[in-house]
């Protein structure tokens, strides 16, 4: 029996919804593929154990943070991403992801955000 493949649209809200509920777990097994290749400021993260990595950075960064998505558009296997986020002592006014998803995973994405710092 053939498994159809979810779409672009699909898995990034699945995608958006299980990162907005903390469930990093359940988003990297069902949503990312094996050797996702990950860009970002922090450097270049290869496979699921590293994009791991890079999302407790952002926990470490932005920690408790609250997040609002600006911006969601999608055409064919490209998706981006556009957010905000606060959290106690910083905020992030811009950030903005962009995924290819092919075959119902994401396969690259990048990932871009500054932090301001609340005094």
């Amino acid at each position: 029996m053939e498994v159809a493949v979810r779409p672009t649209r699909e898995v990034l809200d699945d995608h958006v919804r299980l990162r907005s509920t903390g469930d990093v777990e359940t988003d990297l097994a069902r949503n990312y593929a094996a050797d996702v290749v990950v860009l970002c400021q922090f450097g270049v993260f290869r496979g699921r154990d590293r994009l791991r990595e890079s999302a407790e950075r952002v926990g470490l960064l932005l920690p408790a943070g609250r997040f609002v998505y600006l911006a969601s558009h999608v055409e064919g296997e490209m998706a981006f991403l556009e957010w905000a986020a606060e959290a106690d002592g910083v905020r992030v006014l811009d950030g903005a992801d962009s995924y290819l998803i092919r075959d119902g995973r994401i396969r690259a994405q990048t990932i871009f955000h500054a932090l301001v710092s609340q005094a």
